[in-house]
C-alpha cells in the first residue's frame, strides 16, 4: 500500500482530534480500543480509494470496528463539524469569497439513443396528466 495513505498528517490531526468523541469509561475491562487516529485515517482511505469496509488493509484493523466507530461519529456530528473547522481554517489560510457561487451542468445528447422510442408496457395505473398532479401545480402557483 502506498505510505501517503497509512497515516494522516499530524496538521490535520491536530485540526480534528479535539471534535472526536473521548473513549467511553470501561469499568468492567475489556479489549483494548484501536486509536481514533487509525481509525480516522481508514475513514480518509476509504474515502480515497472507495474500497468496501471489508476490504479496507489489516493495517487499519477490522472493517466492522471502522464503520462502527465511523458510524457513531456521524450520529454525534463529529464530521459536521470536522468540516466546520477546515473550512474556517481554509478561509483563514487561502480565504473564501463568501459573496460568489457558481453551479454547474451539462446536457449531452445519448450516442447510441437512436431515433426512435421503444413502447413499454404500463406497470402502474396511469397518474395525473404530464406527470404533475394538480394539487401539486396549485401548491407551487400559491407559493
Amino acid at each position: 500500500m502506498d505510505a501517503r495513505f497509512r497515516d494522516v498528517p499530524d496538521a490535520l490531526w491536530e485540526r480534528v482530534a479535539p471534535l472526536i468523541p473521548k473513549e467511553p469509561a470501561k469499568p468492567l475491562g475489556g479489549r483494548p480500543r484501536v486509536s481514533d487516529r487509525k481509525i480516522f485515517a481508514a475513514i480518509v482511505y476509504r474515502l480515497r480509494t472507495g474500497c468496501h469496509w471489508r476490504a479496507l488493509p489489516d493495517q487499519f484493523g477490522s472493517g466492522s470496528t471502522c464503520h462502527r466507530r465511523f458510524s457513531e461519529w456521524v450520529a454525534t456530528g463529529v464530521f459536521k463539524a470536522m468540516f466546520k473547522e477546515l473550512l474556517r481554517h481554509y478561509d483563514l489560510k487561502k480565504g473564501i469569497q463568501w459573496d460568489w457561487a457558481s453551479m454547474d451542468a451539462a446536457i449531452v445528447k445519448a450516442p447510441k439513443g437512436g431515433l426512435l422510442q421503444a413502447l413499454t408496457r404500463r406497470t402502474a395505473p396511469r397518474g395525473a396528466a404530464r406527470g404533475t398532479s394538480r394539487s401539486t401545480v396549485a401548491e407551487f402557483r400559491s407559493a
